[in-house]
């Protein structure tokens, strides 16, 4: 199990919420509603994992209040509405629900995957059996790539079909797999795994990666060993722009600046730190976390951010 204790005040900046283990949730609970909701339409109940999804994907909606979140602004116009309905359906317990029967659910549905920038998108949909993890595609002229696995949702799916399909399904690491053979199945999409995450559950993988040593995927997308969180843990590199980086790397927005779990490093610290190091040899604009929130900054910029997280990271 990934994370030490389930404790409810989890911090929203640590990759791992606390989560109950019975399958998803249909849908919020009004009974269950939190009282540090604002009266109105939206709201969340006590099922929330304090995994923050909803708080960086609607900031104008929902807030954390005791080590969950709430709502603290109804929203008030159509693009508030678009934002809080878009983080209901990401919201990977189902713990955001509305008093009214939602008449915009399909737009919303149709919105995902939300453009980042350029040819990449955030899914949406997390899963809890990925705790929470955020799922990323690129729209890639060779196939394109999904990474880490988000919800196996029927909507999704239709979208996805539209955008090209899916020829890569590549896992940064073992824990945020989630419906990985349900895309395998649906898509016949190769999956990519380094050997050392290996479990039972991915034996099958198509793709087994090994070795410390990069491994490019296509011209432009390389694939980076970087042992520290799990031992098999990888990032991904796109076009020297976009750091597709799992539970290595985040921007953590209570200490403004990136940041490595300490706390839930499940395989070295030192050899995360070292790995760490590896890259300050890469150029790149974006980082795009499965826990934790991205970051986009020059690549100069971006450098003395990795650097900060460098010196921080051999002090604790």
């Amino acid at each position: 199990m990934k994370q030490e204790s389930v404790k409810r005040s989890h911090s929203p900046s640590s990759p791992h919420p606390s989560i109950s283990q019975s399958p998803h949730s249909l849908m919020a609970h009004l009974q269950h509603r939190r009282a540090e909701n604002i009266n109105g339409d939206f709201y969340v109940d006590r099922s929330c994992i304090d995994c923050d999804t909803c708080r960086w994907m609607a900031p104008e909606v929902f807030y954390a209040a005791n080590g969950q979140s709430a709502v603290h602004h109804q929203p008030e116009t159509e693009a508030e509405r678009l934002h809080a309905m878009q983080a209901l359906l990401a919201c990977p317990t189902a713990s955001i629900g509305t008093v009214e029967r939602p008449t915009d659910i399909k737009t919303a549905q149709q919105s995902f995957p939300l453009l980042i920038d350029a040819n990449v998108y955030h899914c949406g949909y997390h899963s809890e059996v990925s705790f929470a993890a955020t799922s990323y595609l690129i729209q890639h002229p060779e196939g394109n790539v999904l990474v880490d696995s988000p919800r196996f949702t029927p909507p999704l799916v239709k979208r996805l079909e539209e955008m090209g399909g899916v020829r890569y399904l590549y896992l940064t690491h073992r824990d945020d797999v989630a419906d990985h053979q349900k895309f395998r199945d649906h898509f016949d999409c190769d999956r990519i795994l380094h050997q050392d995450d290996i479990g039972m559950g991915t034996q099958s993988v198509e793709i087994q990666l090994s070795g410390v040593e990069p491994t490019p995927l296509t011209a432009d997308l390389l694939i980076i060993p970087v042992p520290g969180h799990s031992k098999g843990h990888t990032v991904l590199l796109y076009q020297n722009q976009f750091l597709f980086t799992g539970d290595h790397l985040a921007w953590s927005a209570n200490r403004n600046r990136l940041v490595a779990f300490r706390d839930y490093c499940w395989y070295s610290w030192s050899a995360q730190v070292a790995s760490m190091k590896k890259l300050t040899h890469y150029s790149f604009e974006w980082v795009l976390p499965g826990h934790g929130r991205r970051y986009h900054a020059t690549p100069a910029a971006m450098q003395q951010q990795l650097q900060q997280c460098i010196a921080w990271m051999e002090t604790v």
